[in-house]
């Protein structure tokens, strides 16, 4: 026992070589060479950053692993880390930070978006920040250096680059200052760049030798660049800048897609692939009208808005239920077909920042009031384009309500995995004969299922459309049966 207490303190007290370093929770990277003549000139490969969450229900992410370029003047590079599965690219959305600013440990830096949803980047480091590499719009890489701070003590740093980078530690001072570059605003580079002047030969006359934009127009006119089509004022449509200045020949402008407008092209395409068939039908929505006018009448809470998306949505797992089938995903692979056990309804929503289709959770186990209030809230995140990963992920059958808009009946493609979506046509008035012949007003409403026909056939969504037809057009039997 003696005899192991004494191994484990030599263990520890051993000189640092990159084979006797344990350092959880993060790694330290591991030199390629160890018969190089000193460490300053040995080249490290390291893993890809990951991203690290914080706070307890908080949106707020910190990359674990950064990126050091020189041991001794404390300059830290922080990467874009992996925001979710699957992700390999981020859009820039806003910089919390600029320039000169100190920063604290888990201070929000920026905020990006994904194929899924709006994260914010927090500092791993205290620090100032000493250049921003990115202006907003920029659809940077997983890897990319986002940031680049100046901390007091960069030896408790952690020392970590891309995977497909080599880096060579222990430069000079001025070769720290060739990394660093010249001191300017992410528009000033931006300005620079359009006018193919390199902003590292410009003398800057802004505190601590900063560019500025004058400094860059005043290099152009005595080096004799073109500057006019720069010049121009700006408008913002849908996040992204196009000018505004009038022109004589109408020219075309390119519009990149960003955020969920990239990711709908992504699942659209692979909708187009799978064979899927559609069933229309019409719903009686007389008795679904009367029940929201009576919860309105006796709405107590102001904060809470009824409608008639709560109702179909809690009918609609009532039937999912009962045909548990058009709750399930394919496993194209290996032939199988996952029923869920949770009815994670989507809800199709249209934003100016792309058509995002958030889910509430467990519905089979929600009451009407809590479907309302989740449904607000995902209504709201969704406007602010705010939503979590969990809002946007794990749906199980989605609907589209595009009679808010306008139209009796849309025609949707599925929304993989799930093996089904609906879109639901406006309420709208019109006659219906009775039995005795008589005409009669009816609030009518338009649903058209579509349906992946490897894992469903017509029959069985026929039989699920007349089952929750029923629960609609009969709220009684909605709530004799609603646990």
């Amino acid at each position: 026992m003696i005899a192991r207490r004494i191994w484990r303190s030599h263990r520890f007290l051993r000189p640092f070589s990159s084979s006797s370093v344990c350092s959880p929770p993060f790694r330290v990277p591991e030199y390629l060479s160890q018969s190089s003549s000193s460490p300053a000139s040995r080249p490290f490969f390291v893993h890809p950053p990951t991203l690290m969450k914080w706070g307890g229900g908080s949106r707020s992410w910190f990359s674990n692993e950064a990126m050091a370029t020189d041991s001794n003047s404390g300059l830290i590079d922080v990467p874009l880390a992996q925001t979710g599965e699957g992700i390999a690219e981020c859009e820039l959305l806003k910089w919390f930070v600029k320039e000169g600013d100190s920063v604290e440990e888990f201070q929000p830096l920026c905020e990006v978006q994904s194929d899924k949803a709006t994260i914010e980047i927090t500092s791993r480091f205290k620090g100032k920040v000493a250049l921003i590499s990115h202006s907003p719009g920029d659809i940077i890489k997983v890897g990319e250096t986002l940031v680049r701070l100046a901390v007091e003590d960069s030896q408790d740093s952690l020392l970590t680059t891309d995977s497909s980078k080599i880096v060579t530690l222990g430069g000079s001072k001025q070769g720290t200052e060739n990394l660093l570059g010249a001191l300017s605003t992410p528009a000033v580079r931006n300005l620079a760049k359009d006018l193919g002047i390199d902003i590292n030969v410009i003398t800057g006359t802004g505190k601590d030798g900063r560019v500025l934009k004058e400094d860059v127009l005043r290099f152009s006119d005595q080096k004799g660049f073109v500057t006019d089509s720069v010049s121009s004022e700006h408008a913002v449509i849908g996040g992204d800048s196009v000018s505004t200045k009038a022109s004589s020949n109408f020219e075309d402008k390119t519009v990149p897609l960003r955020g969920f407008s990239r990711a709908m092209v992504k699942t659209m395409t692979m909708a187009t692939s799978v064979p899927h068939f559609h069933f229309v039908e019409e719903i009686n929505c007389d008795s679904l009208v009367e029940l929201k006018q009576f919860f309105k009448e006796n709405n107590t809470d102001s904060t809470i808005k009824h409608t008639f998306l709560p109702t179909l949505i809690k009918s609609l797992s009532m039937a999912l239920t009962k045909y548990p089938f058009v709750n399930s995903c394919f496993n194209a692979e290996s032939l199988e077909i996952i029923l869920k056990g949770s009815h994670n309804i989507g809800v199709a929503m249209a934003t100016e920042h792309g058509l995002v289709v958030p889910n509430i959770k467990n519905v089979q186990s929600l009451s009407l009031l809590e479907i309302t209030k989740e449904l607000s809230r995902l209504q709201h995140l969704a406007a602010n384009n705010k939503l979590n990963p969990e809002d946007v992920t794990g749906g199980t059958i989605t609907l589209s309500n595009i009679g808010a808009i306008g139209g009796k009946f849309g025609s949707p493609l599925l929304n993989l995995p799930e093996v089904a979506i609906i879109a639901l046509g406006r309420i709208e008035k019109v006659p219906k004969f009775s039995k005795e012949g008589t005409v009669y007003p009816a609030s009518i409403m338009m649903v058209n299922i579509a349906a992946d026909h490897r894992v469903l056939d017509g029959a069985t969504v026929a039989r699920f459309c007349c089952q929750w037809k029923e629960y609609v057009e009969k709220p009684e039997l909605l709530m004799l049966q609603m646990r």
